[in-house]
């Protein structure tokens, strides 16, 4: 680490003889209201209250399906194996008092945080869930809906405590990612100082922890709300009773509860991350000339705080969403496909997206475990390249993924009016694991420094920081063609192979193609722990390595967290593409759940009309120009502090990290308001506006065909902006940590400043504005499904 003579004679004194840096910035930690009532309760009488749950549980499994049983005793289990990786972590050493003293501070920062920006969510999302009930008591019932006398206030509660149930569970999944992360990241710091492959597991463990309730509770989340509905509402074959065909459409609200969180989880989180983490790097490492995450930045503590709030929470919540939109979607049309071809026992064509991810569980588990630490922690081993180790998890993870579809597909899709269909099927599964593995490798290729993009983008920083840009912005540009190109083709394969499954209606038209999409999704979808896990893995190991900065540890121990972290931000970038790949498909298949509910209610088919997407751009301007505004404070307070406080720079003051702290929580809370009010409010508006233009002007139907178009082709923007973005972003990062490693002149060279300024414009784009385009693409599909009735 460069630095001049007075810091390297600071940094000798040891961490406790300068004044306490890193006061806590509450008086005591928070944990929600939940945990905080069930720590008071008697341990026997939680374990009655527990075994009571699960009994109720398991007999509306066993009262529904032998396979939601199966999916509850999977779900269960990775519960109990995430209480051991958490066990297993946590038992894991913090390090000396300086770790410790700076960890601290971040999760008293980041639990801050979560609590205001959680409850202002909360708030929101029980005044919409009070205008979703007002409009569901006014709104017509499907044909189904009326024979089966569901009543207009019945589907109105149901579709509200789905929605609220969506919300609950998408807070709790952001609630558990962050918890993991602020514990985990000084773990990894301490274990750097004894070998890379340990701080690698510990990292791999504790994102593993994350991962596993995420995916877990989107799974058992939605089974016991489809248990639930099926014993409550009497379902059966017999007439004027709720048919299980038709039973899916009761879920939507729980897909749009999961959305509405996601996306203002994944605004004020990236508005807060990015915001610190510019002004930030703008001041101390433009202006100023100190390292990142140094001690005497006064926004340093707000970056890492960041971390946690931005990629981890708001990370859970958005793979929760996705999940749980995919599910529902693919439960809808594989009803309604089953209802057309008239299969017997069409429960298997329902619950089989339950059951893909109930084995996405075991085999990710698998994945994760596969990740061993060193045999002998005393024995100095040669550093070995982390992202060939996680490649390696992965590969054997899609492995098993193959298999395990393989057989779900023979268990539920096996019909005897088709016997081959279920092959047809697996392929589609298979479409879709491929798309997932090379959306994984179009994306490393385009972030990580080992390849050619990242380096050219390095290269163009030795000529000036204009060239830095324009190199980037042509990569982003550059990047969106494979993964469009993957994804036409995926789409394409599977709806073909669906169509020639040999599933038919009784006119003998192929009905198959939509399904077999769907199936193509669940397949990309089937590793999304492990993919989950590599995603939670960047910013644990991010927060490692500022630890180990500021608490300023040994050269060789820094080494050690560089690398996980510039892998960090590689695993970060692969699974941003890997979530926008799922996004286009869940989308595609919300699109198409869309349409069969219109046509429901409307009992017409629906025409596809195309209308502009401005609402894509407008969001995104929105949500950078948030980061800008945030960032702008940021710099002004860290100014004021050097300027005010000279003897920040020689240590001889301390910096108020606080301050910065609550700048950033308190323009984060503001500024994600607007751009989340403007994707809640658009299709709702523009429907409401076209059904009555629609009305005077003799076309009933013109508010549904118009949100259609807005739909379709916000959907197509999504895709390609989110990419740009995203990559963009990443390997504007990665460049940086390209020059740091010595190439191109090395930290403080020219070539570094500029990549400095390119690292600073793609921090909005990769985390701010990239990920909560594809929340955003899904949220409009599920706001859309929930209101259809309204557009009619």
């Amino acid at each position: 680490m460069m630095m001049d003579e007075d810091v390297e004679q600071a940094s000798l004194l040891s961490f406790s003889d300068r004044p306490r840096a890193f006061p806590n910035m509450r008086s005591k930690t928070y944990s929600p209201l939940i945990f905080r009532i069930l720590r008071r309760l008697n341990v026997r009488v939680l374990s009655v209250i527990l075994l009571i749950c699960f009994g109720a549980i398991f007999f509306m499994g066993a009262s529904t399906s032998p396979i939601i049983l199966f999916v509850f005793t999977v779900c269960i289990f990775s519960f109990l194996l995430s209480l051991y990786l958490t066990k297993w972590v946590l038992a894991k050493d913090e390090g000396p008092p300086e770790m410790v003293q700076i960890s601290d501070a971040i999760r008293d920062g980041a639990e801050g945080f979560f609590r205001t920006q959680y409850s202002t969510i909360s708030k929101m999302a029980i005044l919409l869930a009070f205008v979703i009930l007002c409009i569901y008591l006014f709104r017509s019932l499907t044909p189904q809906q009326e024979a089966a006398g569901l009543g207009r206030a019945m589907s109105a509660y149901i579709t509200v405590a789905a929605f609220l149930l969506g919300a609950l569970c998408s807070g709790i999944a952001g609630y558990v990612g962050m918890w993991v992360s602020v514990r985990a990241n000084v773990r990894v710091s301490s274990a750097a100082r004894r070998s890379a492959r340990e701080a690698l597991q510990i990292a791999v463990r504790a994102g593993g922890f994350s991962a596993l309730v995420v995916v877990g509770m989107a799974v058992i989340g939605i089974a016991i709300l489809y248990s639930t509905f099926y014993v409550w509402l009497g379902v059966d074959d017999s007439p004027g009773s709720m048919s299980v065909n038709d039973l899916p459409l009761l879920l939507v609200g729980y897909g749009f509860g999961a959305s509405f969180v996601a996306l203002f989880a994944q605004l004020g989180g990236g508005i807060y991350t990015k915001g610190a983490d510019v002004g930030a790097d703008l001041v101390g490492k433009v202006e100023q000339g100190i390292p990142e995450d140094d001690p005497r930045n006064p926004a340093v503590i707000a970056d890492l705080v960041g971390d946690n709030v931005g990629d981890c929470a708001a990370r859970g919540a958005d793979l929760f969403e996705s999940i749980a939109a995919e599910i529902i979607s693919a439960m809808i049309l594989g009803g309604t496909m089953a209802k057309k071809c008239k299969i017997e026992d069409p429960s298997g064509f329902i619950l089989f997206p339950l059951v893909v991810h109930s084995f996405d569980l075991v085999i990710s588990s698998i994945g994760i475990l596969s990740i061993k630490g060193t045999r002998n922690a005393s024995v100095k081993s040669p550093v070995e390249d982390p992202m060939a180790v996680l490649q390696k998890g992965y590969s054997l993870t899609i492995i098993l993924a193959v298999l395990t579809f393989g057989a779900s597909t023979r268990w539920l899709l096996y019909t005897e009016q088709a016997p081959s269909a279920w092959f047809s099927f697996a392929l589609c599964g298979l479409v879709g694991i491929i798309t997932a593995y090379a959306f994984v490798w179009i994306s490393k290729y385009y972030t990580d420094y080992k390849h050619e993009p990242v380096r050219t983008l390095a290269l163009a920083s030795s000529t000036g920081h204009g060239t830095n840009i324009i190199a980037g912005v042509s990569l982003g540009l550059e990047s969106t063609a494979l993964p469009v190109l993957v994804i036409s083709v995926a789409i394409i394969s599977a709806y073909w192979l669906g169509n020639t499954s040999g599933l038919v209606d009784e006119n003998g038209i192929p009905t198959g193609g939509l399904f077999g999409t769907a199936v193509a999704t669940m397949g990309m979808l089937s590793t999304a722990a492990y993919v989950l896990t590599m995603d939670m893995f960047g910013p644990i190991a991010d927060n490692a390595g500022g630890i180990v900065e500021m608490s300023q540890q040994p050269e060789s121990v820094r080494e050690i967290t560089d690398l996980l972290d510039a892998v960090g931000n590689t695993t970060k970038a692969t699974t941003k593409g890997f979530a926008i790949g799922s996004a286009a498909l869940a989308s595609f298949l919300l699109f198409s759940a869309y349409m069969d509910e219109v046509s429901a209610f409307a009992s017409v088919s629906l025409r596809r009309w195309t209308i502009g997407s401005m609402l894509i751009f407008l969001f995104s301007a929105w949500a950078c120009a948030a980061v800008g505004r945030t960032a702008q404070e940021v710099v002004n307070e860290v100014r004021r502090q050097f300027i005010e406080r000279p003897g920040i720079m020689e240590y001889k003051e301390k910096p108020d990290y606080s301050r910065c702290v609550a700048i950033v929580a308190s323009a984060a809370l503001r500024e994600m308001i607007k751009p989340g009010a403007l994707a809640i409010a658009s299709p709702i508006v523009v429907g409401l506006v076209f059904r009555i233009l629609g009305y005077y002007t003799g076309q009933p139907l013109l508010g549904a065909k118009v949100v259609a178009s807005m739909l379709m082709f916000a959907t197509v923007c999504g895709i390609l902006m989110a990419l740009f973005l995203n990559t963009a972003g990443g390997a504007w990062d990665n460049a940086k940590k390209y020059i740091e490693t010595g190439a191109l002149g090395g930290k403080g060279s020219e070539a570094h400043k500029a990549a400095v300024t390119g690292d600073t414009v793609g921090d909005p784009f990769k985390d701010t504005a990239g990920p909560s385009i594809h929340v955003l693409i899904k949220m409009l599909a599920t706001i859309t499904l929930v209101m259809a009735p309204v557009f009619l």
